[in-house]
């Protein structure tokens, strides 16, 4: 059997021909042979990196075709539930965009359908694969840092002059929480393994969606509780931080989330003695990794980073923030 998974891609969106198509056709397990798409000019962006790709001219018929095992789905995110169900009933392995779902409820419906017929169906959360955020789960649960006390998040960029971007979309479950929180809050609970216990919330919202987010609360966790803060924003200059701060010492991630766009990773460690080492990783690509990770637990069965049982978690987390926000516009 075959350890190669042959790759089609639902819409030819930007996100899938900048960064998800090229790691695809990077990947050292996988095979981009298909899109999905009505856009032959889009079609032709993709088939500049990968010549070979046959273009489908509908979702429907790239699901039909029987030379695809697995597809990856970055389409407005009101679609991801009923194009990841319509792949998975069409025997495909499915990865599909963050956030995989718009309440945590909805999560049943995939989970139940990945048990029921033995596919991997994942959210395509990223940053679990690269190497600096399991470094800073293995520094924080270690006790390198001591007991965690307080946390800091924070995750902005500004897209207010492009109006047409789904992002500013309300029918589409636009809005920054559901594209970057998903980031300020899950790496957190992947870190410590907490959950939420107590959050307040602020938004700004504009033309229907939250533009701007300040969450702040407490987590619990296996070592106790902690506070925490997360800023999100659509609406600001470029920034991405996050702070693990314990008693005996501090992590600091300086590109947690876009390496290589942002900035190159690093993870800073400062100990209660004054001392500071840095770690980097030039070359790591959290893409590129997702997928190989991807096809390892569909042909060896090795457990997946990001089970859709986590993204659930997130998921209640997000709705949890929207159920206490209080909007300040």
């Amino acid at each position: 059997m075959s350890t190669v998974l042959n790759w089609g891609i639902l819409g030819a969106s930007n996100f899938a021909r900048k960064l998800m198509g090229p790691a695809i056709h990077a990947a050292g397990n996988a095979r981009l042979v298909g899109l999905g798409t009505s856009s032959a000019d889009k079609a032709k962006d993709f088939k500049s990196f990968c010549p070979g790709l046959n273009v489908y001219d509908s979702y429907d018929a790239l699901l039909e075709s029987g030379d695809i095992d697995a597809v990856y789905i970055p389409l407005p995110n009101h679609l991801h539930v009923e194009w990841a169900t319509k792949a998975a009933r069409a025997g495909k392995h499915v990865l599909v965009e963050k956030p995989a779902t718009l309440r945590e409820d909805e999560f049943d419906q995939l989970i139940a359908l990945r048990d029921q017929t033995g596919l991997l169906i994942a959210e395509a959360y990223m940053i679990v694969h690269h190497p600096q955020w399991i470094r800073a789960r293995e520094l924080v649960q270690s006790g390198t840092i001591g007991k965690v006390d307080h946390v800091d998040t924070a995750f902005s960029y500004d897209n207010r002059e492009d109006v047409n971007n789904v992002r500013n979309k309300p029918d589409m479950g636009g809005g920054g929480i559901r594209d970057i929180g998903v980031y300020t809050y899950s790496s957190v609970r992947f870190v410590t393994g907490a959950e939420p216990v107590d959050l307040s919330a602020r938004i700004k919202v504009e033309n229907g969606v939250d533009t701007w987010a300040q969450v702040v609360g407490e987590m619990e966790g296996p070592n106790g509780r902690f506070t925490y803060s997360a800023m999100t924003s659509m609406r600001l200059s470029p920034r991405q931080e996050v702070v693990f701060q314990g008693e005996t010492g501090q992590i600091r991630l300086t590109a947690p989330f876009n390496p290589g766009v942002f900035g190159q990773a690093e993870l800073e460690l400062r100990r209660h003695d004054g001392t500071r080492t840095v770690e980097i990783w030039p070359g790591a690509n959290h893409y590129i990794a997702q997928v190989e990770n991807f096809g390892r637990t569909v042909h060896d069965g090795v457990g997946y980073p990001c089970p859709l049982e986590f993204s659930r978690g997130t998921q209640a987390m997000i709705d949890q923030v929207f159920d206490v926000a209080v909007d300040i516009s």
